[in-house]
């Protein structure tokens, strides 16, 4: 394990709970980086459609690391 690490901040977001957002961020990083080791959830919010007052989507801010590679 390294003792520094990158920070990278996303937002996922997904129709069907907060759950899914933090999945979606997570799988998109997961294709350009390795070693992923933490994520820390910032804002959690939603859009809401107003017509029916139903959330219509969920939105995480999540910051992903992982570790400097030499």
């Amino acid at each position: 394990m390294t003792d520094v690490a990158n920070v990278i901040e996303l937002v996922g977001s997904s129709e069907k709970g907060w759950t899914e957002a933090v999945q979606a961020a997570l799988d998109e990083a997961k294709k350009t980086i390795r070693g992923i080791t933490g994520v820390e959830l910032n804002d959690i919010t939603a859009s809401v459609d107003p017509s029916t007052g139903a959330i219509k989507e969920y939105k995480v801010g999540v910051k992903i690391a992982f570790g400097v590679e030499h």
